[in-house]
């Protein structure tokens, strides 16, 4: 096995990958600087080949391989970043390939992975169920096995985000980075203090699997007994326990972020930036929020782009509801000529824009008395909001706030 996780090795690696990896420069972002009290600089591993980091691992990882190894093939389970390395980085090397997936993984991420020429399974709710029959099938055929993080030298070619990080901005403060199964939070927190111990390593991992908190929070890595979260590329059960050592030497803190968060996230990301992040990418722009306003260089890591149209969609119309971009009001009117327009003319002068209007006549038995009228609005956001509401109010409407489907 080569050398792993020293300043040398780091240094290999980071030579061997630049044969694949495309320059993912940092961006610095004047509109979350001014909203968090920081430098904020993003590494976007969202344009990366394969649209994520873990074409760095893959590689590294297979280029190390001896010959026999490659020619019995390669096995690998992954969300789908990982199978896309993978499998990249297996028809760069002429071997076969085969990755087993979570049925729940994203069509994009599937049919990508499949471009590269591997052999996709879908097996398993979540990556420890596809990881385990993934397993079975190396036992079973002969594969070699690739592991997404709970490898040395995986972790090693994940580290070399964290070189092209410092070469970049020597005087990096912080550096977040998601966290998963704890592979790229290896290589990176332990090249960072490797480098220099003063640069703080945050990982961030989702609210619904904090696999690495449970693991800290026990002393040793243990299963979570289910992973609920939009992020689906760190639903992880378990931190690796070859990698946890060093997560628990390197890392000096964990924030967790609840989904939500990431809903607004996206939406800054795409308005702000232009660029489309995964949900376990937008987990570090999260937690820039969580972090005090101290003007320090924060280097937040996007460690994927791989989101296929629908769940794009939802997000946005989800984030727009939180931001109160869109609300849905209710209405009760007398059943006469004239009141549908008087709702509409306030809602038009509010520079209101309706998106969605429903009219029920059957909310009430008496007609006469009641109909309801049910109102989709775009607004600026919150403030915009209130005001559309008051302007009604004022006019002798009483409407009332409702949960908006779109």
């Amino acid at each position: 096995m080569p050398e792993t996780l020293t300043l040398d090795a780091f240094e290999t690696a980071a030579e061997k990958v630049k044969e694949v990896t495309q320059k993912t420069e940092l961006i610095e972002s004047p509109y979350f600087s001014q909203a968090t009290g920081n430098r904020i600089f993003f590494k976007p591993e969202n344009m990366q080949r394969t649209g994520a980091y873990k074409v760095r691992g893959a590689y590294y990882k297979i280029s190390t391989l001896s010959p026999e190894e490659l020619g019995h093939g390669l096995i690998a389970a992954s969300a789908g970043n990982h199978a896309q390395g993978v499998a990249y980085a297996a028809a760069r090397a002429g071997v076969k390939s085969v990755v087993v997936m979570p049925t729940t993984t994203p069509l994009i991420k599937v049919e990508r992975t499949k471009g590269y020429g591997a052999e996709v399974i879908l097996h398993g709710d979540v990556y420890d169920e596809s990881c385990d029959f993934a397993m079975q099938l190396a036992e079973e055929r002969g594969y070699t096995f690739i592991h997404p993080f709970n490898d040395p030298v995986v972790a090693t070619g994940q580290g070399t985000i964290a070189m092209e990080i410092v070469q970049e901005l020597p005087l990096v403060d912080t550096i977040l980075v998601p966290v998963g199964g704890g592979g790229l939070a290896c290589g990176v927190a332990t090249f960072a203090k490797l480098y220099n111990p003063k640069i703080r390593v945050i990982g961030v991992e989702p609210e619904g699997a904090p696999s690495l908190t449970a693991a800290l929070e026990a002393g040793h890595p243990v299963r979570l007994p289910s992973a609920n979260t939009i992020a689906d590329g760190t639903a992880v059960l378990e931190v690796g326990d070859a990698v946890f050592p060093y997560l628990k030497d390197n890392l000096d803190d964990v924030i967790t972020v609840p989904d939500e968060e990431l809903i607004v996230a996206f939406l800054d990301m795409v308005e702000n930036h232009k660029m489309i992040v995964e949900n376990s990418g937008l987990l570090t722009v999260a937690a820039l929020k969580h972090l005090p306003a101290e003007n320090r260089r924060i280097a937040a890591i996007l460690s994927g782009g791989n989101m296929d149209v629908i769940t794009m969609s939802s997000v946005v119309q989800h984030g727009l509801i939180q931001r109160d971009r869109i609300f849905t009001i209710s209405v009760l009117l007398p059943d006469r000529p004239g009141m549908l327009l008087g709702v509409a003319g306030i809602i038009a002068e509010q520079n209101g824009n309706v998106i969605k209007l429903e009219h029920n006549q059957f909310v009430s038995t008496n007609r006469n008395a009641a109909v309801e009228l049910r109102v989709t609005i775009e607004a600026y956001g919150t403030d915009h909001k209130n005001q559309i509401v008051a302007a009604l109010e004022a006019g002798g409407f009483k409407p009332s706030i409702v949960q908006t489907s779109l």
